[in-house]
């Protein structure tokens, strides 16, 4: 699968696309063809909250079902934009995943994000909507495991006080953003549990819809008809 920005028939890339529905349309020549567009859900969080440990756990339950990434894998020099909310590196994510997307499975994203640095982006039109569920702990806790992490991933200090006013502001604002945020504590839950939580979660959400009730009128009955309410006939 191209990447979504890019069109397959003319080759030109487009820094927004139109997608209506099911159709995707290029700005340039006006080609127009099939295009999957899925529901995104977002495991977020503070780091230290759990979600690497959740996000391998999940894999295992969900193969074959959703796929489950983690973003930190493309956190690379090419990608670690100093602009505010990190949008290059998000429009990354965003691309990659609605290309998985176009196989017929949705995808669990993992990673430290918020509503505002996915919602504005150009690529959010690729997904019918996305889904954030934040892990989150006390700030004992966090900076516990954040110091107890290998030197290599470089956990000092300020860094570990920005992690935890970032969840301290997570813990304010998530029902206020849009969407909301739900929130899960890990503080004192075992693994087990919160995994089978984030489960449940994505359950929620891929749950189809039930098919819209018709409601039937007096008229079409028989006359005849005599049973009972709320069953159907054979």
């Amino acid at each position: 699968m191209l990447d979504p920005n890019i069109c397959p028939r003319c080759g030109e890339r487009a820094a927004r696309v139109t997608v209506d529905g099911d159709r995707w349309l290029c700005p340039h020549c006006g080609h127009d063809r099939a295009f999957r567009r899925l529901p995104l859900l977002a495991l977020t969080g503070p780091s230290g909250a759990g979600k690497s440990t959740v996000a391998a756990a999940l894999a295992h339950r969900l193969a074959g079902r959703a796929v489950v990434l983690e973003q930190d894998v493309l956190w690379v020099a090419g990608l670690r934009d100093d602009i505010d909310g990190h949008p290059e590196f998000r429009s990354v994510w965003l691309r990659l995943a609605a290309m998985i997307h176009q196989n017929g499975l949705p995808v669990v994203l993992c990673g430290t994000v918020a509503p505002p640095e996915f919602e504005p982006l150009p690529e959010r039109a690729f997904f019918t909507d996305i889904h954030y569920l934040a892990l989150v702990a006390d700030p004992a806790t966090l900076a516990a495991r954040l110091r107890a992490r290998p030197a290599w991933r470089a956990w000092d200090e300020p860094r570990i006080d920005e992690m935890i006013e970032f969840a301290d502001w997570l813990r304010h604002h998530a029902a206020t953003l849009d969407p909301p945020v739900e929130l899960l504590d890990t503080t004192t839950a075992p693994l087990t549990a919160t995994v089978d939580h984030v489960h449940s979660w994505i359950d929620r959400v891929l749950e189809p819809s039930p098919p819209p009730t018709i409601p039937t009128s007096p008229s079409d009955r028989h006359a005849d008809d005599s049973s009972t309410p709320g069953k159907s006939r054979r």
